[in-house]
């Protein structure tokens, strides 16, 4: 008997099937329109964006335009890229437009899908973001799709890192922008650290389209963006510390591989206290345990971390003398990425390269929070179903899964489970060759690129010819993916999340004809692509009969999506396909989630060596483990963003502060208030409401009135002669303020005075802002603590980060009263003296590029040019005060010969 939810799906469909359905009648709409495109000349399209963006902005709705601005883009692709878009991707476009996440498999043509709803929303004239994972992809889709955009009177920009200030507002003033989440999320970081609205460069956010939305908006929300800056250099200490762990034994530090923690146990502790005393970090007589040696304590214990739970070629890469994380999710490198608290440099003295100092916060922000900001948020993934309550829940993102083109014929085999890593590895290759021999492309996924690089060996000495995918091989990733279909091709790839290049059976014919086209630049397009089109038809056929790709995986993830993103690169757009995943009891998951019951378990069943266990049941049970695995990185992306909501209250404060601040023609106003409030504080403090006469500290106010406002005043006068209140002796401050005020705008001049004004804001906020960051990150990492007294860490970060908020709002009236008070006009020795310290600083950068330029071109660089002695300064030409001596001393020439006297 059926239960009443299957009955119910059966006759009413399910929500998915639904929403599906409510699409159809769109899809058909603007089909009917497609005719009356086609008959459009080119102008007519272009003309067709006009008229629609004069609508738009003139308050039609953006669903009214739909069906007539889908109809135009899908012409205004099939005439730019000769790509006529599916039923299909129309689907999944109006699910994006409408504020969802669209499933769609690999191989369905995602990023020709988000140009529909990007046209559609870019009418509105205020900008669409459109999100990829890395440089290369921004840069590939943006240029690319540029095509469809320009044919219909849109403009695209591309926003990449280190692009000039100028190029990148260029970029964000397009209709539509091409950008990667981590420059997105810098840019807006940056913006708000500018001076002026005219040095910002994003405008806004409007809507945006994340491409590989789970990896960005699940993967990496558990890290927060920070501009950091560099503190004092400790490199001493990290080599001294690193060179105590090697000598720990098992039963000096423990280890759990669930949480990624490791912590000292008891004699651990007691073994380093006495080497760190032989040693002299510790001083004799102090402990550990000591107030003093909190420093000292979390630095050994960054350094057992960095050896316990960091792997080279699996977290990180050595290059050129550099710790280059990579990213546990796509396998890429990570340039520039750093781990803070000290452990980035726990790993650089573990590796003898060089030490960077730590960095300091200067900004931060986390993905969830940044991608809050926009009006409208939409995705696309091929795998967004299994945390489809996470997008829910912190995005408020529905997730809808849009049918395949054709329907998908892939094999998903059951995992086949053996005892050892060995045994496994040896079934590996075997299925491997089995599949080779008959020419069938394989792709076989591995979780680290040690493994990557140990299959490799073994295929080499097997002899069988193959191409390895991981963060070493970053550059060539565009090849090595489109020759993954080739017939007999085997590729090996540390993970295949957010690739953005299709796996096409017998090759990519668009790479194929670039490759030949660089090879012979005299051949014709036309007959060239003809020909390769007729070769690549016949290989594909091939690819075909030998049964399409093979996905061979040699592990699971602890995610379940990164597992389906891997199958998924098999069975596109109908083609045939094959996945099977291979496991050993000595796998990461198995080993960390319950595999010794399963071990106990095959034992008594008896299997024989090189024995695969295969059934249904294992499979479920894995997926199980997966799901508590996710489960638990969810509750910790969770907690993170309810600590991180706490501060971003407080970063919407000061950032729209700022903003108010830069927009404003006249602040007077703003600081006059922050006068206004620090004078009814200082009376509050020396002439406290409810006390009598007797108790005020007159003298202590007349000497904070100095101190703060840079103001000798008789209050004392007042009070005797005129016996006056609290209130007025306030009054009587503040007006005597505006006047001093109102001189200072007299000598300095209204337009210089509001400038003034601006820049000791921003200063100030700024300040305060970033030493409030480094006081909020202090006070997190110890709340947790207050859970051991019975307190919830959580509301006791939301009482102290609003109590330490309310501080800085104190203080940064106090300071900017202060610094305004004390200012005053240049004298003209003074004057001549910045301008004559800017022209020398100004000539320096000259010769200073004159000489790159020189070291450029194969010269000598200006300092040393012929007759140069280091002995006589006369010979030196003009160094710039930050090069080093020519003298040779090591030293900065401002610092040695340069010496001001």
């Amino acid at each position: 008997m059926l239960g009443f939810g299957t009955l119910a799906k059966k006759v009413f469909g399910t929500p998915n099937d639904r929403k599906i359905k409510a699409t159809r009648p769109i899809v058909a709409q603007i089909n009917a329109l497609e005719p009356q495109f086609q008959a459009m000349s080119d102008a007519d399209l272009i003309g067709k964006t006009r008229e629609l963006q004069g609508r738009a902005q003139s308050g039609e709705s953006l669903d009214k335009l739909l069906p007539e601005a889908f109809a135009n883009c899908r012409e205004g692709a099939r005439r730019a890229l000769g790509l006529r878009a599916f039923d299909v991707q129309l689907m999944g476009g109006i699910f994006l437009h409408q504020g969802n996440i669209s499933e769609m498999k690999t191989g369905e043509g995602k990023t020709l899908m988000a140009t529909f709803p990007a046209y559609l929303n870019a009418l509105a004239g205020k900008g669409v973001h459109v999100v990829t994972v890395n440089d290369y992809l921004a840069k590939r889709d943006g240029e690319w799709m540029s095509k469809v955009f320009g044919a219909l009177g849109l403009t695209t920009g591309v926003v990449y890192p280190f692009q000039p200030d100028e190029e990148k507002r260029a970029a964000y003033q397009a209709d539509v922008t091409y950008a990667t989440n981590n420059e997105l999320g810098f840019d807006y970081l940056r913006d708000n650290m500018k001076g002026a609205i005219d040095q910002m460069t994003q405008r806004g956010h409007f809507f945006a389209i994340v491409d590989e939305v789970d990896s960005i908006l699940i993967d990496e929300a558990r890290t927060p963006l920070i501009i950091s800056g560099p503190s004092q250099d400790r490199s001493e200490l990290y080599v001294t510390l690193d060179a105590f762990i090697p000598e720990l034994t098992p039963d000096h530090y423990t280890l759990d591989e669930k949480t990624r923690n490791a912590t000292y146990t008891e004699e651990g502790n007691e073994y380093l206290e006495n080497r760190l005393h032989e040693a002299g970090v510790l001083p004799e007589g102090q402990t550990l345990y000591d107030p003093e040696s909190t420093t000292i304590v979390h630095h050994i214990n960054q350094a057992l971390r960095a050896h316990k739970l960091f792997q080279k070629d699996q977290h990180y890469i050595v290059r050129d003398d550099e710790i280059v994380l990579i990213d546990e999710f796509t396998g890429r490198m990570m340039k520039g990425r750093r781990l803070s608290d000290g452990l980035h440099q726990a790993i650089e003295a573990k590796e003898r390269v060089t030490i960077q100092p730590e960095n300091v916060t200067l900004a931060s922000v986390t993905f969830q929070n940044y991608f809050r900001l926009y009006d409208k948020l939409s995705g696309m993934t091929g795998t967004a179903a299994t945390e489809a309550e996470e997008f829910a829940e912190i995005y408020k993102l529905g997730v809808v899964e849009v049918p395949t083109n054709r329907p998908i014929q892939r094999i998903d085999e059951h995992d086949r489970v053996y005892r050892t890593a060995a045994e496994k590895y040896d079934a590996v290759i075997e299925a491997l060759k089995e599949a080779h021999a008959k020419g069938q492309p394989v792709l076989v996924g591995t979780t680290s690129i040690e493994k990557s690089e140990m299959l490799a060996n073994i295929l080499t000495q097997q002899g069988i010819a193959h191409n390895v995918l991981n963060a070493r091989q970053h550059e060539q990733e565009a090849k090595i993916v489109a020759d993954a279909g080739k017939l007999g091709a085997v590729t090996i790839a540390t993970n295949m999340a957010g690739r953005g290049t299709d796996i096409q059976l017998g090759g990519n014919v668009e790479m194929k004809v670039m490759e030949a086209l660089a090879a012979d630049p005299e051949a014709h397009p036309d007959e060239l692509r003809a020909r390769i089109e007729a070769e690549h038809a016949a290989e594909k056929q091939a690819v075909l009969d030998a049964g399409g790709l093979f996905v061979l995986s040699t592990e699971r993830h602890e995610s379940r999506r990164i597992d389906n993103q891997l199958r998924g690169r098999s069975g596109r757009q109908g083609d045939p396909g094959r996945s099977l995943f291979f496991l050993s009891l000595e796998d990461d998951l198995m080993r960390i989630f319950g595999s010794e019951r399963l071990d106990k378990v095959l034992s008594t069943l008896g299997m024989k060596e090189g024995e695969a266990i295969i059934h249904p049941w294992v499979n479920k049970s894995l997926e199980r483990a997966q799901a508590k695995v996710e489960g638990r990185n969810f509750d910790i992306r969770k907690q993170l963003l309810k600590f991180d909501d706490v501060m971003n209250d407080q970063r919407k404060a000061i950032f729209s502060q700022r903003l108010e601040i830069m927009q404003s023609e006249d602040v007077s106003d703003i600081t006059r208030d922050m006068r206004e409030q620090v004078i009814d504080d200082l009376v509050e403090e020396f002439m406290p409401a409810k006390s009598y006469a007797e108790q005020w500290d007159v003298t202590g106010l007349k000497g904070a009135v100095i101190d703060r406002l840079n103001m000798d005043l008789p209050i004392t006068d007042w009070i005797e002669e005129d016996g006056v209140d609290q209130e007025s002796v306030a009054e009587k401050i503040l007006a005597a303020t505006d006047d001093y005020m109102a001189q200072k705008i007299e000598q300095f001049g209204a337009e210089n005075m509001n400038q003034i004004e601006k820049q000791i804001l921003l200063q100030q906020i700024d300040g305060k802002w970033r030493e409030h960051l480094i006081t909020l990150e202090h006070l997190r990492s110890v709340v947790g603590f207050r859970g051991y007294a019975q307190r919830d860490p959580l509301s006791e970060y939301k009482t102290e980060g609003f109590q330490l908020f309310e501080r800085l709002l104190d203080g940064l009236r106090g300071a900017v009263t202060q610094q305004l008070a004390r200012i005053r006009p240049l004298t003209d020795a003074e004057r001549e003296q910045m301008i004559r310290e800017y022209a020398e600083q100004q000539a320096a950068a000259q010769r200073q590029m004159q000489a790159t330029h020189e070291e450029a071109e194969g010269g000598e660089p200006s300092a040393r040019a012929p007759g140069f002695d280091a002995g006589d300064p006369t010979t030196w030409g003009n160094p710039s005060r930050n090069d080093p001596c020519p003298c040779g001393s090591g030293e900065k020439f401002k610092h040695c010969h340069g010496r001001l006297a």
